[in-house]
């Protein structure tokens, strides 16, 4: 099966759920992108990983670092590999020089520590092409220069203020439209629940 390699590209808090942000992850050779829903634990650890920040004192994913460079462990890839009514679910693959091993795990927790290691973050097309969201070509330009992106989002909560409807009564049309704002916002949260929601409609 063939492994498509991701990037991360931005991190924003919700705007309708406290506590969670939007992790946004894109197709490295491709316009592809990847909104995950996390916690704010796992949203801290990534984002203090990025930014090169030195806690004071270890968090949960540096632990699991120093645990298994103690028993000579090495992690050696991130695999996004299944969603399953909306859920994601990832792998770990570690190797400890002479066999190769997978760990079940959360994609959020999966790509924290997969930071630590300094390894690749991958998925299958099947997770893709169920998940992902294509930018347009000039969005794509917009973004090209773009650096990871670390903020709290300031833009509107809502994809389209001029819908108040609950996304499972309002038409495919009107969700395809609000998707198309939500991208253009980068309120990529709120395109991750349209997309669902039109991926129960199909």
């Amino acid at each position: 099966m063939k492994k498509i390699q991701l990037e991360i590209l931005g991190l924003s808090s919700s705007q309708s759920q406290t506590g969670s942000f939007a992790l946004v992850l894109g197709e490295r050779e491709g316009n592809r992108r990847l909104p995950i829903i996390i916690g704010m634990f796992e949203a801290q650890s990534i984002a203090i990983q990025i930014e090169k920040i030195n806690p004071n004192r270890p968090l949960t994913h540096d632990l699991f670092k120093s645990f298994a460079e103690e028993m000579d462990v090495r992690v050696t890839e991130i695999m996004i590999s299944d969603l399953k009514e909306g859920v994601f679910y990832s792998r770990i693959v570690c190797t400890d020089g002479t066999k190769d091993f997978e760990l079940d795990a959360r994609p959020s927790d999966a790509i924290a520590i997969g930071l630590r290691f300094g390894v690749p973050i991958y998925t299958v097309e099947s997770v893709l092409s169920e998940a992902g969201i294509i930018l347009s070509d000039l969005e794509e330009d917009e973004e090209e220069n773009d650096e990871i992106n670390m903020k709290s989002s300031s833009s509107s909560s809502s994809a389209s203020s001029g819908s108040k409807e609950p996304l499972n009564q309002t038409s495919v049309d009107d969700l395809n439209k609000m998707l198309n704002e939500a991208l253009e916002k980068e309120d990529y949260e709120k395109a991750a629940k349209i997309r669902d929601e039109l991926n129960k409609r199909n």
